[in-house]
């Protein structure tokens, strides 16, 4: 057998697999797109492109497109912050207090938002008594906020792992030199730790980004979308327009512009990654 041509056999089997699982989906969504199908009228025909230019003057699409951003945004960038601190403690800490900050990582995101909205709830909600007067789930303004808190409060944990795993790959000896240098502590964070910790937050910032940017689950279980479509997501919109609308057409039309944002936003994250300095 030839050298050459032995990785790749042993690599057909897992890149069929991730074609069967992965790209045809993407296809099959693709190829719907371009057609009005809605199930309920046995109505399919094709449309080509006209889904997406109703899509690119669909004022609820764009709506939707800006509150994933803010979501996103917002989220990541709190989660970064307080997982770095989380990581700088975790660094310090034994195995008992690792295993408890990883704790709300470890519960189902659907279960973790059911927790929050009861502590939410406007009539007998843990928040709403220690803070009155905020409608947190009822509110435009408060409810995306609330489902922000809640995905920082799970997700952190994980972005305190990755930072963690960069903290220790940090080699003892330069950080040594530093304070023989006279270096102090916070100056040593500036100049040492966060420069040789980069990939390690660039890592984490792809994984949550293009997570927070799908986000779907947490958000259902919370609001489903409301009030008045302020928390209503990319995801959200996509799933009501396919399974409550039946217009597996323009969900799927949304579906693709969702993935096509994804797309992009990993192949800029993985450019960043690959960039040489």
């Amino acid at each position: 057998m030839n050298a050459r041509r032995q990785p790749l056999i042993m690599v057909a089997p897992a890149a069929a697999l991730l074609c069967g699982v992965a790209l045809l989906p993407v296809l099959a969504a693709i190829w719907i797109s371009l057609h009005r199908s809605i199930l309920v009228f046995q109505e399919r025909r094709f449309l080509g492109l006209s889904n997406y230019q109703f899509l690119l003057g669909d004022e609820r699409f764009w709506s939707a497109l800006a509150t994933t951003a803010w979501f996103t945004a917002v989220a990541v960038a709190a989660e970064l912050i307080l997982g770095l601190w989380v990581a700088l403690l975790l660094q310090r800490g034994g195995g008992i207090f690792r295993a408890a900050i990883l704790l709300p990582w470890a519960i189902p995101t659907a279960v973790s938002a059911r927790l929050w909205a009861w502590l939410f709830n406007a009539d007998y909600g843990l928040l709403h008594r220690l803070v009155p007067g905020i409608d947190w789930l009822g509110s435009p303004r408060a409810a995306l906020h609330a489902a922000i808190l809640v995905d920082v409060w799970k997700t952190t944990p994980f972005v305190a792992l990755i930072l963690l795993a960069g903290l220790q790959a940090i080699p003892e000896e330069v950080v040594k030199a530093a304070r023989v240098d006279g270096a102090r502590p916070f100056r040593l964070f500036l100049s040492i730790t966060l420069p040789l910790l980069r990939p390690a937050i660039l890592l984490a910032l792809l994984f949550r980004t293009l997570d927070a940017f799908r986000v779907f689950d947490a958000i259902y279980v919370l609001t489903e979308g409301g009030p008045a479509n302020s928390t209503e997501t990319l995801s959200i919109y996509a799933f009501k327009t396919l399974m409550r609308s039946g217009d597996f057409g323009y969900g799927s039309a949304l579906s693709v512009a969702t993935f096509a944002c994804v797309l992009v936003l990993g192949l800029g994250f993985l450019r960043v990654l690959g960039t040489r300095r």
